[in-house]
């Protein structure tokens, strides 16, 4: 396997910091941008990882930041604000920096990791910012590949794995958004993972698309009442609400919370279908993603 030289955004953060090393685990020389200040940096203490400040969304704060770079994985990306300027900014502009700076510098293999969320028929401020993102990634001159994770879960969680978890926790009877029929593909950790070291191996883009999915289907329905049977909480009583009573109730919010827990953005990820299809990465990639009926159990108990 030839090694490379290996910008990784977002390095700092739950995915990027795993991938940071075993990058490096495999003999690669990577680079981390992150944000100054950022406080999870001591992740990457100990790793030999070079670590660059910068935000992504100010360009010239990336000036040469892919200097002597062959390969980028670019993770880096806001999933929830209640600014939802704070997506254009980060998710397309920040993602059109770093194109920039790639190109400059010649860079060979863009991996753009965007969202399952890009095939929702009914967008959302973020999933909207992410399928700009794609078509800025697949209409540049630099070698890409993007990369579509379903939701991830693993034994240390996943943003929407923990909020999911939460919601689920939080009520003695638990108000379900919509008719729970939406079919996910939820992806677990160390498949995601394998996924990236696969293409870490491949010298150039393959201006190809790749779903990284899990193996199996499963409802949202079906989904929650999984997550509680493993809690041990398979007695809560779950009450179906309809989307449109849902997005009404959100909207009303919205008008008087600074920070409402309920959002178009959280509804729109319950009630839509996200079941991508992970054989053409099967077929290219040899990436072989585990059944949820197989690792969910592993992830508890939870503290």
């Amino acid at each position: 396997m030839s090694l490379r030289r290996i910008l990784v955004t977002g390095g700092t953060g739950n995915i990027g910091s795993v991938l940071v090393k075993k990058l490096i685990q495999s003999g690669h020389s990577v680079r981390v941008l992150t944000l100054p200040g950022d406080p999870q940096v001591k992740r990457l203490n100990g790793t030999g990882a070079e670590i660059r400040y910068g935000d992504i969304s100010k360009k010239e704060e990336l000036e040469d930041i892919c200097k002597d770079i062959e390969m980028v994985f670019h993770l880096a990306a806001v999933i929830i604000s209640s600014d939802e300027r704070v997506f254009d900014n980060v998710n397309i502009t920040g993602t059109i920096n770093l194109l920039n700076e790639a190109q400059k510098s010649g860079v060979e293999h863009f991996v753009h990791v965007s969202s399952a969320s890009v095939v929702y028929p009914k967008v959302t401020p973020y999933s909207l910012s992410k399928r700009i993102a794609e078509r800025e990634v697949r209409q540049s001159v630099v070698p890409w590949t993007i990369v579509r994770p379903a939701l991830l879960y693993g034994p240390d969680g996943g943003l929407e794995f923990d909020m999911f978890l939460d919601y689920l926790k939080d009520f003695p009877v638990i108000p379900f958004i919509g008719n729970g029929k939406a079919l996910k593909r939820p992806v677990y950790v160390d498949d995601l993972i394998d996924g990236f070291l696969k293409l870490a191996k491949i010298g150039k883009g393959t201006q190809k698309i790749y779903n990284f999915s899990g193996a199996s289907t499963i409802s949202m329905i079906d989904f929650a009442r999984f997550y509680l049977s493993l809690m041990e909480m398979e007695d809560k009583k779950i009450v179906k609400l309809p989307e449109w009573l849902c997005i009404l109730a959100a909207n009303m919010m919205k008008k008087v919370m600074k920070n409402p827990p309920l959002t178009w953005n959280v509804i729109a990820g319950v009630v839509q279908d996200a079941d991508l299809s992970p054989v053409q990465a099967q077929k290219d990639l040899e990436y072989n993603p585990s059944r949820i009926e197989k690792k969910l159990p592993g992830c508890f108990p939870r503290s």
